[in-house]
């Protein structure tokens, strides 16, 4: 644990004691700060009660003289509504912050490197990091990815963190400095969270007002946000814009051409550094702009191109992320649970064929319209959940699709089916929704999946 100390002798409120929360207690504790700890659950409470955590009802006391309110991410502080000890502290000029700005103000001689987007965040996040340490570079991955970042170790000044932000994240980071930030997409989703399409991009967009003077912008030219992105950044001035993309050319940049080819023009040279399609962890296009990310991002960080290269190679990928489980026969099971909006579950389903799609949960998204040009891939849909309804009467009349209930009898039909197709096939997990209907996160759900298939003879 790092120990938090910018803090000394003052009084800081923490609100939300899930594992970011209770890190930063300790952290604050540590360093010598009065830490004042609540959360709305008796559990929790319980809890960091009995790690000797100072319990303070945060809606009974005033917060004008405390130095911050460290405030758990999976709390509003605007949108929908703000929770009450969010709008207080706000009342009070009390500056509302996460675990990740504790780090940026306790260890500043480390480089930092940011990344957000709708989607393969995580994907790129631990790809940077594999690439760094293939390197030799000491490197600590976190945020919203993993350990809470004030578990990683404290690094020296020629360490990097690599660090996973959300775009709740992104609304509590005042003093967060990134030497390199990275937008991949954007598209819609938490919506609620953020008060509509235009409060979610300028969510994520602030990535950028993190950024260090000199520092490099590298922006995923794959969506309309990020085109536009890219001429407000050159224009801004401050920063230097690097554009990628998984599937067109951009000069200055990072991306892959028509055949996979990871192409390196950083220097103009458009050199082909390697082919995408031999790395069988980082399946189509929308992962080859993952990959020119986090290839560029080393790429400007000093990382060599050969080494960089070899390190995207050897990547083992993340679970829950297209992640195949087994093959039986010509079948090949693929647990892509991540996959938590429709955006996401259209780039699983772009990269394969004959698919058996086990689909639905809990919808955020009001019809299926950005999947309509990926049905031919589909030979059948399993849906489960919440949005089995809604699901079904979108695939009417053109896809073949069950509601199959749960998710272990939806492995079990689509199993049965594929392998009676004679073909090569995959049953592919991409739910297009939240898990929280049925499971208490999309961790949950995969590993649901994988026990199902393992099962299966």
């Amino acid at each position: 644990m790092i120990r938090i100390d910018t803090f000394r002798g003052q009084p800081v409120a923490v609100m939300g004691l899930s594992r970011t929360g209770l890190t930063a207690a300790r952290a604050l504790a540590a360093g010598g700060a009065e830490v004042w700890a609540w959360d709305d659950d008796d559990g929790r409470r319980e809890a960091a009660a009995g790690e000797g955590i100072a319990l303070v009802d945060l809606g009974a006391r005033d917060l004008g003289d405390a130095g911050a309110l460290v405030l758990s991410p999976g709390i509003p502080h605007l949108h929908p509504e703000p929770h009450p000890v969010a709008a207080k502290a706000r009342d009070a000029g009390c500056e509302i912050i996460c675990d990740v700005d504790l780090l940026a103000r306790q260890i500043t001689e480390p480089g930092y490197v940011g990344v957000t987007g709708t989607n393969g965040k995580s994907t790129t996040t631990a790809l940077i990091g594999h690439v760094l340490a293939h390197a030799g570079n000491e490197v600590a991955v976190g945020g919203n990815i993993g350990e809470p970042v004030l578990d990683l170790n404290e690094l020296g000044p020629s360490g990097t963190y690599v660090l996973e932000l959300s775009s709740y994240q992104l609304e509590r980071v005042p003093r967060l400095a990134l030497d390199v930030a990275i937008l991949l997409n954007i598209s819609p989703d938490h919506l609620d969270r953020h008060g509509g399409m235009d409060g979610y991009v300028a969510a994520k967009t602030r990535i950028f007002d993190r950024t260090v003077d000199g520092g490099h912008a590298i922006v995923g030219m794959d969506d309309r946000y990020g085109r536009g992105l890219r001429l407000d950044l050159m224009m801004r001035g401050g920063v230097k814009v690097v554009p990628i993309s998984g599937n067109r050319r951009v000069p200055g940049g990072v991306y892959a051409d028509g055949t996979g080819m990871l192409i390196d023009d950083l220097d103009n040279g458009q050199a082909g550094v390697l082919d995408l399609r031999a790395v069988d962890t980082l399946p189509g296009r929308h992962n080859w702009q993952n990959a020119a990310a986090a290839y560029a991002a080393a790429r400007l960080v000093g990382v060599a191109a050969a080494s960089a290269a070899a390190a995207i190679q050897s990547f083992a990928g993340l679970a829950h992320r297209q992640e195949v489980i087994r093959r039986i026969g010509r079948v090949t099971y693929v647990n892509d649970s991540k996959a938590t909006n429709l955006d996401a579950a259209a780039k699983a389903l772009a990269s394969y064929g004959n698919i058996h799609w086990i689909a639905g949960g809990r919808s955020k998204e009001d019809d299926l319209s950005a999947l309509e040009a990926l049905y031919p891939q589909i030979r059948r849909a399993y849906l489960i959940g919440e949005a089995a309804s809604q699901f079904e009467a979108a695939l009417a009349g053109i896809v073949p699709a069950e509601r199959a209930g749960s998710l272990e009898a939806a492995v079990g039909s689509a199993h049965a089916a594929a392998r009676e197709s004679g073909e090569d096939a995959v049953v592919l997990l991409s739910p297009g929704c939240a898990s929280f209907d049925q499971f208490t996160d999309f961790e949950a759900r995969g590993r649901a999946f994988r026990v199902a298939v393992e099962a299966l003879s």
